[in-house]
């Protein structure tokens, strides 16, 4: 007869609760989970460490006397008030430390390289004007509107400005999941992206659950992290004008990125309605209507009361064309878009070279197999 492990139940709720999972989810694969929470009966060790697994939980966790705190390793920029109060998920804890990981070995990959910091990390402060600044970040990555507006479609777009900034020297990484694991979801409402900023590893990470379009305003919003110096984790919204003075300007530099006013203005028709104005200017402009109905309220063109009930409706069309298309997780289920085309480039390289180990490369990379890694190299153009 197998030994029971006396545990807190409190711990079980809280393993339950940061993974996002149901005691009902796991009845089948548990048939005393109930009981477990109640305190009425212990499980084994061996059925405490799948329990374990099935959470995402450090087995050593569950002997603790009280649930830990775990607060997230980067400032907390995200502005709806139930996002801050609750605990961060087991996902997106796990994300920023994978994250971390390779921004670790990829700030040591560039010191032995030696390559010199990149100019722009730190090199604004949120007493400057977004107008500049914006344009500073433009010239700086090469982003160009008329390159934007011959890109058939916003997914194409947003290639070819995840393509621009990894130029500039950012590791940009977007993912809908946890690492390689279909099955561990990001959630989009929790988070949309955050920044770790580094003068010689900057990066960048993007809820890949979200729409294509609205990824368009997190990259840019977490470039204007990156020119601040300021790594934090962020739920942006285009029109939102957040409390905290580093996300307003940061929400400001973005918009004015993605959308100049100087170029706007000319190209704003009055005589239009409203909704077909924002949906022609949305694919002139290649970022989402909502990004259009925050840049036209900046231009004086529509009132506060018509700004948030044009957003709202908005974001509930948004979200529905979000979820008939499937979400915005499939487009990047490639290596190089998880893990960043620009790291997975590096790292491929120092391993086929002999300076980082394979063990360590595939724990990096997600990956399992040498065919994998090999298959990889060879489309990079590093093995033939």
């Amino acid at each position: 007869m197998s030994t029971r492990v006396p545990v807190n139940p409190d711990l079980l709720h809280w393993a339950l609760e940061r993974a996002g999972v149901s005691a009902d989810a796991l009845a089948e694969k548990f048939p005393k989970l109930n009981d477990w929470l109640e305190g009425e009966l212990a499980p084994t060790l061996k059925q405490l460490e799948a329990f374990a697994k099935a959470t995402h939980t450090a087995i050593g966790l569950l002997f603790l006397p009280q649930p830990p705190e775990e607060p997230l390793p980067i400032p907390d920029f995200r502005t709806l008030p139930e996002t801050r109060l609750s605990r961060p998920s087991a996902g997106l804890l796990d994300t920023i430390y994978h994250c971390q990981q390779r921004q670790a070995w990829y700030r040591d990959h560039q010191r032995l390289q030696g390559e010199a910091a990149v100019a722009f990390v730190r090199s604004a402060s949120a007493a400057d004007k977004a107008p500049g600044v914006a344009a500073g970040i433009a010239q700086a990555i090469g982003f160009d509107l008329a390159e934007r507006q011959q890109s058939p479609n916003w997914s194409e777009a947003l290639r070819r400005f995840i393509s621009r900034v990894e130029q500039a020297g950012i590791l940009v990484m977007v993912s809908g999941v946890v690492g390689s694991n279909t099955r561990r979801p990001l959630n989009v409402e929790e988070f949309r992206g955050f920044a770790l900023a580094d003068p010689l590893a900057p990066l960048i990470f993007i809820n890949g659950k979200d729409s294509k379009a609205a990824q368009m305003f997190t990259l840019a919003h977490e470039l204007a992290h990156l020119w601040l110096g300021e790594s934090g984790v962020s739920d942006v919204q285009a029109a939102i004008r957040p409390d905290e003075r580093i996300e307003r300007w940061c929400n400001a530099v973005a918009a004015e990125l993605l959308v100049p006013l100087e170029q706007l203005r000319p190209v704003y028709d009055p005589e239009n309605e409203l909704h077909e104005e924002m949906q022609r200017l949305a694919s002139r402009f290649k970022v989402s209507t909502l990004v259009i109905v925050r840049r036209l309220f900046d231009l004086g063109v529509i009132d506060q009361e018509t700004l948030w009930a044009t957003y709202r409706a908005e974001l509930e069309r948004v979200k529905a064309l979000s979820v008939l298309e499937g979400g915005g997780g499939d487009f990047y289920n490639t290596l190089p878009a998880r893990t960043g085309k620009r790291f997975v480039r590096a790292l491929v390289a120092s391993t086929l070279e002999g300076q980082t180990q394979f063990t360590d490369a595939f724990r990096m990379l997600g990956i399992r197999k040498t065919a994998t890694f090999y298959e990889e190299s060879r489309r990079l153009g590093l093995h033939g």
